[in-house]
């Protein structure tokens, strides 16, 4: 599937604070579609302890994470659709990073493809819908404040959420 991006000068900003992937990137994403995706991330449940994280996927949640909240001028009409769009690229691009580069063991990766699975439902939404997406939004924010209870990620603070 080939996207088209547009990029103002928020997008650029936003861009900046993904960390570049690899050209692979996208494949990767459509070599982990083809897999069985994971029960709803609301669904599964904290571990007794908190999984691991990595590199590739504390650096793929920050860009999500800017990414969503940038969204947030979207919902209040201070961003327009050609943005918003832009945006949810970002949102795609890191999770493609993350599925391409991210190496967990089974039961983590079965709940972060929960997680995924809401950032690119909310992507598509953002991309598809004539109208603000809010609900799919709203699910991006709530697999954001999940990241944190099912994954041990040391910088990251769940009140900036």
């Amino acid at each position: 599937m080939r996207r088209t991006t547009l990029l103002s000068a928020s997008t650029l900003i936003l861009a900046g604070a993904l960390s570049a992937q690899p050209a692979t990137a996208q494949s990767a994403h459509e070599a982990h579609a083809a897999h069985a995706h994971a029960p709803a991330a609301a669904t599964t449940p904290a571990p007794a302890q908190r999984w691991t994280t990595d590199v590739p996927l504390r650096e793929g949640m920050r860009g999500i994470r800017v990414a969503v909240q940038a969204l947030e001028h979207y919902e209040h009409g201070h961003m327009g659709i050609a943005q918003a769009r832009s945006t949810a690229a970002l949102i795609d691009t890191a999770v493609d990073g993350i599925f391409a580069n991210c190496r967990l063991e089974p039961d983590a990766d079965v709940a972060l493809h929960g997680l995924l699975a809401q950032f690119l439902a909310g992507a598509e939404a953002v991309r598809t819908s004539q109208q603000v997406p809010v609900q799919e939004i709203a699910g991006m924010r709530s697999a954001l404040a999940r990241y944190p209870q099912l994954f041990d990620d040391p910088q990251w603070d769940a009140t900036a959420d």
